[in-house]
């Protein structure tokens, strides 16, 4: 259910077929990096990591000159520089890029490193095809048995023209019926929402639901309350209660299948909300919202 100057109001009325109704659900997940420890800290960086069913996240908070490496990484992924302040130098398979910050970068697999000379902020997004990664997550124990209704990876075609770093500005200007600033690889998309200054009208949200994949809802900036509600089966066992977690930033939600939720910045300043997905999504794919589409073909079942 969507505000019709939401541009994913059209993309609704065109959705496919309903599927079966799931007779049991799995929980959110909630990583509050302000309020916990770091999963480890070493070269200069603190890291805190939560995980989802495909994708997680590590959130680092680096010194000058601070890094943080990855070794005969399996696959691709995601760097997000947020803070115009935070340059990095990403180096990747003999590779190196100077790289502006307010940038997210893609970053090949094999072996890698990130640099801030500055020190600052920086989230990665990884797939959860690390098994390092995933047994260091705060919430690793949830995923100990495979959440229900939630389609397992497949990758997506290698990128045109092969693996390498590629780095892109986050100063995309908002378009007309373009929904966020939308970027994918071949195991992740990531939609650097367009910045809520102020409480979010509460009179247009947009209460919906996924059928079969988690959202990420990495909160940057700000505060937001996640709204979220269960469907009701036949079996009472199954019912679970409304939430309505107010969470701070910097932090990470995992959204299930098929809850109802939307989310509201509640903070006065800046709010800044970071949705992800694993595999890419094939409904924002084909809306031609994707900025980095020419990059990264979609699989030809969908194409």
């Amino acid at each position: 259910m969507y505000d019709q100057t939401d541009p994913r109001a059209r993309m609704a009325a065109a959705s496919a077929a309903p599927v079966a109704a799931p007779m049991r659900f799995s929980g959110a997940d909630y990583g509050l990096f302000y309020e916990t420890d770091p999963q480890f800290t070493e070269d200069g960086a603190k890291t805190w990591l939560t995980r989802g069913q495909n994708f997680l996240v590590g959130y680092s908070e680096l010194q000058a000159g601070g890094s943080l490496s990855r070794t005969s990484q399996v696959d691709e992924y995601v760097l997000l520089l947020s803070d115009r302040e935070t340059p990095a130098v990403v180096q990747a398979n003999g590779e190196r890029v100077e790289v502006d910050g307010f940038s997210l970068v893609i970053l090949p697999p094999g072996d890698s490193r990130i640099s801030l000379p500055k020190g600052g902020r920086a989230t990665r997004i990884f797939s959860t095809r690390s098994d390092d990664l995933n047994a260091l997550c705060a919430n690793a124990d949830s995923y100990a048995e495979q959440h229900p209704n939630v389609t397992l990876l497949e990758p997506w075609p290698d990128p045109v023209g092969g693996f390498r770093i590629r780095a892109y500005s986050l100063d995309v200007p908002p378009t007309p019926g373009r929904f966020g600033r939308i970027f994918r690889c071949t195991t992740l998309m990531v939609n650097y929402l367009d910045a809520q200054n102020g409480p979010r009208d509460i009179t247009k949200l947009s209460p919906h639901h996924h059928d079969d994949f988690e959202q990420g809802s990495l909160a940057l900036d700000g505060a937001f309350t996640h709204h979220l509600r269960w469907p009701w089966t036949t079996n009472l066992n199954a019912w679970r209660d409304d939430e309505h977690a107010l969470v701070q930033s910097p932090s990470l939600t995992v959204i299930p299948p098929p809850a109802i939720h939307t989310s509201r910045g509640m903070d006065h300043g800046l709010n800044q909300l970071v949705d992800i997905f694993s595999p890419p999504r094939v409904d924002f794919s084909n809306q031609g919202w994707v900025l980095n589409a020419d990059e990264y073909p979609m699989p030809s079942s969908y194409a």
